[in-house]
């Protein structure tokens, strides 16, 4: 939810104790890599900016403080950086898809909210991209 005095994007509220879901995030996580789908995009790399929010079930080791207890969101920064670091990227929207994948890989991941922006496509503009909300099917 844009703030409209300035473009801050805030957290969407995700956490719930009632249900046992605590919110996990990153926040403009900026990344330099190859996406896009035209030859200059190609061959030069581009700025993003990657936000992830994910719901995720609390487990009862919590209280441990083990960090094999929670989701890890240093994992997660690395599995991106690993993921758009890898290979040329050809669309915003496969990116998103492929990081959500990624999460859900932990199975106490509930939902996943991924949004990518490309910092450098317009001169009169902030930043381009899309935003992806998916759920763990059942």
């Amino acid at each position: 939810m844009p703030d409209s005095n300035n473009n801050v994007v805030h957290a969407f509220r995700i956490a719930d104790a009632e249900q046992a879901v605590r919110h996990v995030f990153i926040r403009d996580l900026t990344l330099t890599g190859l996406i896009g789908v035209y030859s200059h995009e190609k061959s030069n790399a581009q700025r993003i900016r990657i936000n992830v929010d994910l719901a995720v079930k609390e487990t009862p080791g919590i209280a441990k403080d083990r960090i094999v207890d929670v989701v890890s969101y240093e994992d997660v920064a690395n599995g991106i950086r690993n993921m758009f670091g890898s290979k040329h990227v050809n669309l915003v929207e496969t990116l998103a898809e492929n990081i959500s994948d990624m999460c859900f890989s932990d199975k106490r991941v509930l939902s996943a909210r991924v949004r990518i922006e490309k910092l450098d496509v317009f001169e009169d503009a902030e930043s381009a991209g899309v935003e992806i909300e998916r759920f763990r099917a059942e």
